[in-house]
């Protein structure tokens, strides 16, 4: 049963999809929930992994995102919906969380060809760290090709520390992993919806979460294992455009 404090933040996210065009702050947002504004920002973190401001910044990037590849419309217009007055910190934004360009992300339909990670290495080389376990499929709707990520915090967006894909739920590691606190994400669409990118309720991806988990030379790891799951709208969105695996896919039925 949803509870009076996740009906005020799911409350606000709502009100947050039908104002990404307007200003809209933290005062607005606490109105909203009916709540003083620490009070506010306190509990929305904690219900969902991230602050007000940027949950809603990352909604308003997803919109681009499903404009930039379901609509004709240019970037100053795109970037204007969804609350940019200038198309410059748009385009850079966008860059830096979903991994390309926005005229990029339109041009190869939403797909990423390669994701790359971010530079950094382990610091201590005499023990090489590892995060393994198992993603579980969801117990309700299919699952097919599972991205798994690790993240600096509960948004898939920007460069992954490191990523791996499975065709399928099932075990994972994620090797070569550097000291510091992480979150695993995953991402699962369905066999046959993976044009869509999760765009739209019938290709709606299942995800989920491991974390925060800390990472370092003195510390056994316990099993990360994840359990899929339909999203929510408490779930912040993921930003991160994800690889390609249209081809891959119709090889395996061509098999």
């Amino acid at each position: 049963m949803e509870t009076t404090v996740e009906r005020a933040v799911t409350r606000v996210i709502s009100s947050m999809h039908e104002n990404l065009g307007q200003e809209l702050t933290i005062d607005d947002m606490a109105e909203t929930a009916m709540y003083s504004k620490f009070h506010f920002t306190r509990i929305f973190k904690g219900m969902t992994g991230t602050t007000p401001g940027r949950f809603l910044s990352a909604l308003r990037l997803q919109e681009a995102k499903r404009l930039l590849v379901t609509t004709e419309l240019n970037i100053t217009d795109i970037s204007n919906l969804v609350g940019y007055q200038s198309v410059g910190t748009f385009s850079s934004r966008f860059k830096s969380s979903v991994g390309m360009a926005p005229t990029t992300y339109r041009q190869l339909g939403g797909f990423a060809e390669v994701i790359h990670t971010d530079h950094r290495r382990p610091t201590n080389r005499s023990r090489p760290l590892a995060i393994q376990g198992t993603v579980f499929p969801p117990l309700e709707g299919g699952a097919g090709f599972v991205f798994i990520g690790l993240f600096p915090d509960c948004i898939p967006q920007g460069q992954p520390v490191r990523c791996t894909v499975l065709d399928r739920p099932g075990d994972y590691i994620l090797e070569d992993v550097p000291e510091g606190t992480w979150h695993v994400l995953t991402q699962s669409v369905p066999y046959g919806m993976e044009e869509h990118d999760g765009i739209g309720k019938d290709a709606a991806p299942s995800i989920g979460s491991y974390g925060p988990v800390t990472v370092s030379a003195d510390t056994l790891l316990k099993p990360a294992h994840i359990q899929l799951r339909s999203m929510r709208a408490l779930d912040p969105p993921v930003l991160l455009a994800l690889l390609d695996m249209r081809m891959t896919a119709l090889a395996a039925v061509a098999v």
